[in-house]
């Protein structure tokens, strides 16, 4: 049976109305994972792995969702947050933001972090995608100022689930890219030294800590320990498989 990677910190607020089979995995992995049936009418906000990816078609078969009702931005490691409005032509940014119902937005990833966010009160979505180049960026941090300032958010309001991504010892990188992520991230435990002058950082905990500090309640944010490198069956990575890769993604809808 097809399952969705469903962030268990969404149940009971996002999707009011869904219905629990009863098989739930509550393995140390923390995935959640739910099958295709518990979605009821509601919020579906979910990770995918290999098996769905990114494909639009299997997407809109398995949830009943027209395709054209779901958007992906063209993704180009930006910190541009696009505000979904009427016009659903996909465009340059990596991060959406909508109040928009019965679409689903999402983003595309491949060891770069998938986010969902989600203002329960006044029901307003968000994806990001946040690689290095984002995250130095803060697009996280950016995409939450805009839900305060745009749509009169609380950040005691937002809930975010950050899904799987490359993580620590397995993302090796220069000076440059840490300095540039710590710069956006200030202090905090997501970068290490190793003994050859390279880093390792963890782009999931820096995210974590950008929307913290946006005032987001440590309560209200989940973070899959899942790493897309390690998992190479599971997730695609592009580093695992040097650059020759598909996508997985991150999506949430209100319907």
């Amino acid at each position: 049976m097809a399952r969705l990677i469903c962030p268990d910190i969404f149940d009971g607020c996002v999707n009011p109305v869904r219905k629990f089979a009863p098989f739930r995995d509550k393995s140390p992995s923390g995935l959640g994972l739910a099958p295709l049936e518990n979605f009821s009418n509601g919020v579906k906000a979910f990770f995918t792995s290999k098996s769905l990816g990114a494909d639009i078609n299997k997407i809109s078969n398995i949830l009943s969702i027209k395709k054209e009702d779901i958007f992906l931005p063209i993704q180009r490691h930006t910190d541009k947050v696009l505000v979904l409005e009427s016009d659903l032509e996909s465009k340059v940014a990596d991060a959406v933001v909508t109040k928009r119902k019965g679409i689903l937005i999402g983003v595309q990833v491949a060891d770069c972090v998938p986010i969902l966010l989600f203002d329960r009160k006044k029901s307003i979505i968000g994806s990001v995608h946040a690689g290095w180049r984002g995250t130095a960026a803060q697009i996280v941090k950016k995409t939450i100022k805009l839900m305060v300032e745009d749509f009169n958010s609380s950040p005691d309001d937002i809930i975010i689930a950050i899904g799987p991504s490359i993580r620590w010892n397995c993302y090796y990188v220069g000076y440059e890219v840490k300095d540039a992520v710590c710069k956006a991230t200030g202090n905090g435990k997501y970068h290490v030294e190793k003994t050859d002058g390279r880093y390792c950082i963890d782009l999931s905990s820096a995210n974590m800590l950008q929307a913290l500090s946006m005032n987001i309640p440590e309560k209200n944010i989940w973070s899959s320990n899942e790493c897309t490198y390690c998992n190479p069956d599971k997730y695609y990575s592009y580093r695992y498989s040097n650059g020759c890769v598909g996508r997985q993604g991150g999506f949430i809808g209100i319907f």
